[in-house]
């Protein structure tokens, strides 16, 4: 199995897993603590905002970075950072303060963007037979934050005497493994020297292709976080205990990681657009499902195939990303697909909460509508032409 004869991948899975165990917890409670401490209902889900704009700003920077002095040194970084967020939140829980709380967030949307270029270090330490496959393991590493991290959010929820603190302390213990786990870590020898060029990001852009890619990853990632964001709080308002919320936290997570297993090899022997538009096509029948009712099942089925779909469009898009770019490009090229990803995610994230506040859950799910269709419009025209670069 190509995960356990490459010790980068090994390592990658596991601070995967590291990560979205993070992430899990987060998702899990953070919107919930947002509404006892905000001053206002439509407040609840800033923390999870300023996560993604944390992530925002530190994307761009963290691919430079990496690209002049290695991957190490930069993932090592975005743990450090997650250590970092996860002590500040638990101390803005500890004394109630939810504006600390909401600081705590932006340097674990830091740890969030270093933790999102594992997949592209994925894709540097295989041959080119194995890329999707690679991707899909890595990100695959979800799978065992999905059936830990729930359970790990309910016991660390009340494992201090402050409800919610020991829940943030785990985060900066699950990061600090992480950091470790990363210092570990070959970098195989620096990058090529970058291309150091002010007109080389207009040039990415108007590769079919590149657009092709970025709009697939950002439209899925923007989704996801739409949606995931706003399921806690429609099931809070629906009626459904904290304990219903964390299943279907575990068995969205489950549809985010397991079918990596399955979409890796779907991507290298069917290619990245085909499986990217399956993953549209179950994005459009998670918010089909959520349509139909508000029963525990219906939330469970839909946070389910609301996760395969992003895992589709996130490992298709990665792996079609490359075929637009040289290997000199790609810290802006990658860089770009994350800010793109941030972009559009930080938006969801501010809108969750009003939207479903103010509109309802029906409304969040209507919104899918017209990205997908925008996704599959600009996957159709991605086709038509060959990228104008070698693939990196």
């Amino acid at each position: 199995m190509l995960l356990l004869r490459n010790p980068t991948l090994l390592r990658l899975f596991i601070a995967q897993a590291l990560y979205w165990s993070c992430a899990m917890i987060g998702i899990t409670l953070t919107a919930l603590i947002g509404l006892q401490l905000a001053p206002s209902n439509g407040l609840a889900t800033l923390p999870l905002a300023l996560l993604v704009l944390g992530n925002l700003l530190s994307v761009q920077p963290l691919s430079l970075f990496m690209q002049r002095r290695g991957r190490r040194p930069g993932l090592m970084l975005g743990a450090a950072l997650g250590i970092l967020g996860g002590l500040l939140s638990a101390l803005g829980v500890w004394i109630g303060d939810f504006w600390l709380f909401c600081l705590g967030a932006l340097p674990i949307g830091g740890y969030q963007a270093s933790a999102m270029y594992y997949r592209f270090a994925a894709l540097e330490a295989v041959d080119q037979a194995h890329k999707g496959r690679a991707t899909a393991w890595v990100v695959g590493g979800g799978v065992l934050a999905a059936l830990l991290a729930p359970s790990l959010a309910l016991w660390a929820k009340n494992a201090l005497a402050t409800p919610f603190v020991g829940a943030y302390l785990s985060i900066a213990v699950l990061a600090l493994a992480g950091l470790l786990l990363m210092a570990s870590l070959g970098d195989g020898g620096l990058p090529p020297t970058p291309v150091r060029d002010p007109g080389l990001r207009r040039r990415l852009l108007g590769r079919p292709v590149v657009r092709a890619a970025l709009a697939t990853t950002a439209i899925g990632h923007g989704l996801m976080v739409l949606v995931m964001n706003a399921t806690p709080l429609a099931m809070k308002f629906c009626g459904l205990p904290l304990e219903v919320a964390s299943e279907v936290i575990r068995w969205h997570m489950l549809g985010m990681f397991l079918p990596a297993f399955v979409a890796g090899p779907l991507v290298d022997r069917l290619g990245s657009r085909r499986t990217a538009l399956l993953g549209c096509l179950i994005l459009l029948s998670s918010a089909a499902v959520a349509l139909t009712g508000i029963d525990q099942v219906h939330f469970l089925a839909s946070s389910f195939l609301l996760g395969l779909g992003w895992n589709l469009m996130l490992v298709a898009g990665t792996t079609l990303l490359g075929e637009g770019h040289a290997t000199e490009e790609r810290g802006q090229a990658q860089g770009l697909m994350e800010l793109g990803n941030g972009l559009v995610a930080a938006c969801a994230s501010f809108a969750s909460g009003a939207l479903v506040t103010g509109a309802g859950w029906s409304a969040v799910n209507i919104g899918m509508l017209p990205l997908v269709a925008i996704a599959l419009l600009m996957l159709r025209g991605g086709a038509r032409q060959r990228p104008a670069a070698q693939p990196g």
